[in-house]
């Protein structure tokens, strides 16, 4: 599956960044995140929890960011397993621009699942997957409005 966004944040770019690497605030913002805990150097152990058609399950697993390049782009690898439910491991290529309102945040994901997940299809993946991903940035979003006032 690959998905492919954009979303204008009104924050400068360098905020943006310290934010997108901050796991405080990815903790707060991801969709059914437990957990995001460093351990590591650029990496992170996650615990998510989410339902995904009649699939609910708890995935543990690790996030990394690589090839950072501040305040400009980063790759975001992730995997994780959800027992029954299956596995997911994915690639993201988050990138930032200048904007006169802000700061252009940039994606192009590509994910892989297996198990269970893998037998709902790639339309209910990609619809869910959209869907957390604007859950994402709806709070992350908010994050620099609320600094604003």
């Amino acid at each position: 599956m690959e998905i492919s966004e954009s979303h204008i944040l009104r924050a400068p770019r360098e905020e943006v960044w310290f934010a997108l690497n901050d796991p405080e605030v990815l903790r707060d913002c991801i969709p059914g995140c437990q957990a995001l805990d460093p351990s590591g150097k650029d990496q992170m152990d996650a615990t998510i929890s989410i339902k995904i058609g009649p699939v609910k399950a708890t995935f543990r697993g690790t996030v990394e960011l690589t090839e950072k390049i501040s305040p400009d782009s980063f790759i975001i690898l992730g995997e994780g397993k959800g027992g029954v439910a299956g596995f997911a491991k994915g690639t993201a290529k988050v990138m930032l621009d200048e904007h006169p309102e802000g700061t252009l945040l940039r994606y192009e994901v590509s994910v892989a699942v297996g198990g269970k997940l893998a037998q709902l299809g790639s339309r209910l993946m990609t619809s869910t997957a959209k869907k957390l991903s604007a859950q994402f940035f709806d709070c992350f979003a908010e994050k620099f409005l609320k600094e604003d006032t």
